[in-house]
């Protein structure tokens, strides 16, 4: 009999399931408290009861726990300074889509030498999330792989899913039965309307294929994800986060009968994929905020201990510390700087905060 299966897999390798991986590192109250939180945060935000900026802001991916903990610990401090004005978010990424090749993060190779030891990743990413967590910072990052959530979304307050795979149908049914505030990316063409889609289509029921904590091949059936939310990133034809950009989007989203606040990628389209780029579009932001632009609810920013990238080689031992390995993104300093700019800014052009301060007793 001709051999019919299997004729490009080299081999198969066992997974930890879920549950043994969160015996090992468990969620503790207080972290469990903090993601709570911090969703229902992010869910007023959303529905505009605050009037805060939601700020996305960490490095393009995660290569070094030891760096990524590092920039967390700045991080925590700059979120309490400037917490009546922002909901600052750590951007947490440990899967990265390639447009061909490369790496594919931590997850899937967390000793950078295509060794793709998973398990590891798994627990790697794991472990920092809860670290990051014990300091009082909570984490975002964009889901790619449909069986990663089931090990570390119960960490996370936010997520995003890309521009590639906004329009794929598994990860709108993914999407679907996520716990926490979704963000659908445009396209790469710069069109939203694939986000659009996403969202009608992952705010109701769905039954798909999946794993349970037991790491068992199931049938999942999911609710459908209310807070759904579309993400401006820009695209080939330029950028689309001014103001007739954010308004053409926010018309399109009232439409379909869908929240009409967005978040601004400052990175990527809109940066042209200049990481310099990305105070520029920060500071036209803060003036349309300043101005009364009340479609416009938070921003991602790409930001590293150090400024710009460097490529992977093969001896990790030559790395520069606190450095992306993927996209370039601004350093810390810079950070600093535009990050308290739109503090002022949102200070200044919501005075509402004031108000929604003291209805949430804070």
């Amino acid at each position: 009999m001709h051999n019919t299966s299997d004729l490009h897999v080299v081999e198969t390798r066992p997974l930890l399931s879920p549950a043994l991986i969160k015996s090992e590192l468990p969620l503790s109250d207080t972290a469990a408290s903090l993601v709570s939180k911090t969703r229902d945060r992010i869910r007023r935000i959303l529905s505009g009861e605050d009037q805060r900026i939601l700020v996305i802001v960490g490095p393009c991916s995660i290569h070094d726990v030891d760096a990524a903990l590092d920039y967390g610990k700045r991080l925590t401090s700059l979120r309490n300074e400037l917490s009546n004005e922002l909901e600052i978010v750590m951007r947490v990424y440990f899967e990265k889509p390639r447009t061909t090749v490369g790496w594919k993060g931590l997850i899937n190779d967390p000793h950078l030498n295509n060794s793709y030891d998973i398990n590891t990743g798994l627990k790697s990413a794991r472990r920092l999330l809860i670290d990051l967590t014990s300091l009082g910072l909570p984490a975002a990052t964009e889901l790619l792989d449909p069986i990663t959530p089931q090990y570390i979304a119960d960490l996370i307050c936010w997520t995003a899913i890309g521009a590639r795979t906004t329009e794929s149908q598994i990860h709108r049914q993914m999407a679907s039965g996520l716990s926490m505030p979704v963000g659908y990316k445009n396209g790469t063409d710069g069109s939203f309307k694939a986000a659009i889609n996403a969202m009608l289509a992952s705010r109701i029921s769905h039954h798909f294929l999946g794993i349970n904590q037991n790491g068992l091949a199931s049938i999942v059936e999911t609710t459908g994800n209310p807070d759904g939310h579309l993400v401006l990133r820009g695209g080939n034809g330029g950028p689309n986060y001014n103001p007739e950009g954010i308004e053409s989007a926010a018309n399109a989203l009232k439409n379909k009968a869908l929240n009409h606040r967005l978040i601004v990628d400052c990175s990527h389209g809109n940066s042209s994929k200049d990481y310099k780029q990305q105070p520029v579009v920060l500071e036209n932001i803060s003036q349309q905020i300043i101005t009364g632009n009340l479609n416009i609810m938070g921003v991602m920013i790409e930001s590293h201990l150090l400024a710009g990238n460097q490529k992977l080689t093969g001896d990790c031992s030559t790395l520069t510390y606190g450095q992306s390995i993927t996209d370039a993104c601004v350093d810390w300093e810079t950070t600093q700087d535009i990050l308290r700019s739109l503090a002022k800014a949102t200070a200044q052009g919501r005075p509402a905060i004031k108000q929604s301060q003291v209805l949430q007793g804070k």
